[in-house]
C-alpha cells in the first residue's frame, strides 16, 4: 500500500488507543487519527477515508477535516501569518500551508488572499504552496469543443480581462467586454469554452456560446414574458447592465435571443420594450 501525502486515502483501523486510533499506512507504518476526528462507532477493521498530512512535528497524521485544496490542486487562500521564512496560509487544517519566499511572486501580506498551487517539496517531502502557478498549468493541447461546459476559478485580472484556471488544469481568458457580473479572485463558477486557438490558448465565457446558448436564452425570455404579463421594457437599445441584471446574459446574447423569437413571430418589438404576440 502506498500512502499519498496531501491527499485523501482510504485506510483500515488497526488499533484503538486513548488518544485516537491507528490506521494501516502500509510502508509508512501506523498513522494516528486523533480522537477529535474519530467518528462515533468506528472500530478496528473498519475502513475510513482520511486526509494525510504532516503535523507541526513533521509526523505523518490523519484527519477527517477537508482542506480547501489537496496536493495537485489550485486554490485561493488567505495568509494567516508571516515569519522570516515565508507565509502561512489558512487551508482549513490546524497546521497552515507554508509558502516559502522563493515560491512567492511578491511578498505575501497577512490577511490578503492569493491563488496558489499545493505541491510536495521534492527536497524536504513537505506539503507546501507556490504562487508560481504558471509552472503547474498543463502544457498539453486542450481537447475541448466550443460550447463545452467547464469548471473555472478566477486567477488574476489583466488588461484584456480575467485569467481563469479551467478544470484545475488549463489557463483560459474571459475578455472584459464579455463580463457582466462581478468577478473576484478565487471565485469558482461554471463556464464554457468559446474557442481553443491554434497555439492552445483558450478563450472562455461565463455564458453559453453558439446556437445552443441562443436557444436556451430564447426559451428563458419567452418564459419571462409569459410570467410577466407578456411584456418587458427592455429592448435592443437598453443598457447592457440592465439586461444583465434582469436576465444574467450579455446584450449580444439578449439581441440574438430576441431576434430568434422575432423570426418565429412570437414577439413584437417597440420603443417601450418587447411584447408577446
Amino acid at each position: 500500500m502506498n500512502i499519498e501525502l496531501g491527499k485523501y486515502n482510504k485506510l483500515t483501523v488497526v488499533k484503538e488507543v486513548d488518544f485516537g486510533v491507528y490506521l494501516d499506512g502500509g510502508e509508512e507504518g501506523e498513522i494516528l487519527l486523533p480522537t477529535r476526528y474519530v467518528p462515533e462507532g468506528l472500530n478496528v477493521g473498519d475502513e475510513i477515508e482520511v486526509f494525510i498530512y504532516l503535523d507541526i512535528d513533521e509526523r505523518t497524521i490523519a484527519t477527517t477535516l477537508h482542506p480547501y485544496a489537496q496536493v495537485g490542486e489550485f486554490a485561493c487562500l488567505e495568509v494567516a501569518w508571516v515569519n522570516e521564512f515565508g507565509a502561512f496560509l489558512d487551508w482549513g487544517l490546524m497546521k497552515d500551508l507554508f509558502v516559502p519566499f522563493r515560491e512567492q511572486k511578491m511578498r505575501m501580506d497577512k490577511g490578503r488572499k492569493y491563488v496558489v498551487y499545493v505541491m510536495i517539496d521534492s527536497d524536504s517531502y513537505r506539503i507546501m504552496g507556490t504562487a508560481k502557478v504558471e509552472k503547474y498549468l498543463s502544457k498539453e493541447f486542450p481537447k475541448y469543443k466550443s460550447g463545452q461546459e467547464v469548471d473555472m476559478m478566477v486567477w488574476q485580472r489583466t488588461e484584456l480581462g480575467f485569467k481563469v484556471i479551467i478544470d484545475n488544469k488549463y489557463a483560459g481568458l474571459i475578455y472584459s467586454n464579455e463580463v457582466f457580473q462581478p468577478l473576484e479572485l478565487g471565485m469558482k463558477l461554471k463556464g464554457y469554452i468559446k474557442n481553443v486557438r491554434e497555439d492552445g490558448k483558450i478563450d472562455a465565457s461565463i455564458q453559453k456560446v453558439g446556437v445552443k446558448g441562443i436557444e436556451d436564452f430564447s426559451a428563458t425570455l419567452l418564459g419571462y414574458l409569459k410570467e410577466n404579463g407578456g411584456h418587458t421594457n427592455l429592448n435592443d437599445k437598453s443598457d447592457p447592465e440592465d439586461i444583465y441584471d434582469t436576465f444574467g446574459v450579455s446584450k449580444k446574447v439578449f439581441k440574438k435571443g430576441v431576434g430568434d423569437l422575432y423570426k418565429r413571430h412570437l414577439i413584437r418589438i417597440s420603443d417601450d420594450g418587447i411584447y408577446l404576440i
